[in-house]
């Protein structure tokens, strides 16, 4: 019997949940338990009640649980202690299940399960156009740095992680911060392990104009520090097979985010001679174009 859990952090989203809700529902098959852990993170409106009327059924267990607002992480973080399945899905409050996604997990996981590389298997993130939310993947296994970093992709996905593995790791949040890209965990555990990717898709997304990723700029100036040392760790790694439009992205990012942290700019701990000069000719318009922004 496969066991999964769905992990969704939620803040006055009690009008989507019925959605994400019914998506499960739906999904339900034999031989497979789903339990839906929900983190409110300090809700005011009706989450609670909204979550009480949602029906639980033999192979659908549904958890809800409250903290003071901060932030979708540290609910993460606080949820991944709770998990007793196989596989783990982190599944927003704004996105939903395509339908027979569980029956795909089964299937796929069934697969590579032994695979003691794999971390997670990865799978295509749909719009509610049923529009790819990026491109097909174009190799077999990989990681997610060398996917967004190497391969040129830069949509979103939909991980489903080995629960063994993932619950090693955790979101690592900064001098009090609520919120650091999911990039950091990932590119963590791919240090260690590979993803298997599956040109299917699982899941749904719908932006919402108050989401994080609609809300970017807002997000960077509240939550620094975490982005600093996510560009900073990129910096520090082998970015040899990086392209150079990629390369100018971290660069641009790592000195915003000193300019927002104050951290010194330091060139010893950058790998690579090129990132070196990069950085060097770009350190002065970056400072004064993060000014302006």
């Amino acid at each position: 019997m496969l066991n999964i859990s769905v992990l969704t952090a939620t803040y006055n989203r009690a009008n989507l949940l019925p959605r994400l809700y019914e998506s499960i529902k739906e999904n339900l098959e034999q031989g497979i338990n789903i339990e839906w852990l929900i983190m409110d993170d300090g809700s005011t409106d009706n989450t609670k009640e909204i979550v009480s009327n949602f029906k639980e059924y033999e192979n659908l267990k549904i958890k809800y649980y409250f903290q003071e607002n901060s932030g979708k992480m540290q609910a993460i973080n606080n949820l991944i202690k709770k998990v007793t399945g196989d596989l783990i899905i982190e599944c927003d409050s704004d996105d939903y299940f395509e339908k027979k996604s569980f029956k795909l997990i089964q299937e796929e996981y069934e697969k590579c399960k032994k695979n003691k590389q794999l971390y997670a298997m990865c799978f295509l993130k749909y719009d509610k156009n049923r529009n790819n939310i990026g491109n097909n993947f174009k190799n077999k296994q990989t990681t997610m740095f060398d996917l967004y970093f190497k391969e040129g992709e830069d949509g979103e996905k939909a991980l489903v992680y080995f629960s063994d593995i993932r619950k090693q790791y955790k979101y690592k949040l900064e001098k009090g911060e609520k919120f650091v890209t999911e990039a950091r965990l990932h590119h963590e555990m791919d240090l260690k392990y590979k993803i298997e990717c599956i040109n299917k898709p699982i899941m749904i997304c719908e932006y919402q104009n108050q989401g994080y990723t609609k809300n970017i700029q807002k997000i960077f100036k509240k939550n620094p520090y975490g982005y600093y040392k996510y560009f900073k760790e990129i910096l520090s790694r082998d970015t040899k097979e990086i392209k150079l439009k990629k390369r100018l992205y971290i660069v641009k990012h790592y000195i915003l985010f000193t300019y927002l942290t104050k951290e010194k700019l330091n060139i010893i701990q950058v790998n690579g001679i090129i990132n070196k000069i990069l950085l060097i000719l770009l350190y002065i318009p970056g400072i004064i174009k993060s000014k302006k922004y």
